[in-house]
């Protein structure tokens, strides 16, 4: 098996500010045609920024998708051409006033690889100080510092839902245990 799809046609559905919809018509490796529907997404970033004291900042906003208030680690989308180091520590910088040093890049994970090609980059970094938010003005959170122990009992409770959050938490624990951060 070859395990490939060929592409066809695309026809876009919608073009907007962030995303990019559009429905595929793509030829398996049988020769059987089939529709891909598929968001196009620029990609982000999201980082485990640590205290002294191992505590993980977090931000909390109402997340229109979901209607609730969401607790997840402090992230944004790229920018065009935009460098995802340097977008980290943007994000960083405006949602929580925090500078980050000691940056660790922790891979990249696909949130949902069945409909969008979203690729997020994690890291993690030490942190000694928070300071003032610089949000956009569409933004509008609050910074929480939590114990990543604490955390990670919370992830198990299912209050942390946001699967990057949890991916973050779980990888940061295990390079602390490892004695490499």
């Amino acid at each position: 098996m070859k395990l490939q799809e060929t592409t066809k046609e695309e026809k876009i559905l919608y073009e907007g500010h962030i995303l990019k919809m559009h429905v595929d018509t793509v030829v398996l490796e049988n020769g059987r045609m089939v529709k891909r529907e598929c968001v196009d997404h620029p990609g982000g970033v999201s980082v485990a920024a640590l205290t002294p004291k191992n505590e993980m900042l977090f931000v909390k906003q109402f997340r229109y998708p979901y209607r609730q208030v969401v607790l997840e680690a402090p992230a944004g989308k790229l920018e065009p051409g935009e460098d995802p180091f340097e977008a980290v520590k943007r994000e960083l910088r405006e949602e929580t006033g925090s500078e980050g040093k000691q940056y660790f890049k922790l891979g990249e994970i696909f949130p949902s690889p069945g409909y969008t090609n979203e690729r997020l980059h994690l890291y993690a970094c030490r942190i000694d100080s928070t300071g003032k938010q610089d949000l956009d003005e569409d933004e509008f959170l609050e910074v929480e510092k939590i114990p990543l122990e604490k955390a990670k009992k919370m992830v198990e409770q299912g209050k942390i839902p946001d699967a990057k959050t949890q991916i973050l938490i779980l990888r940061v624990l295990t390079l602390l245990r490892d004695k490499k951060i």
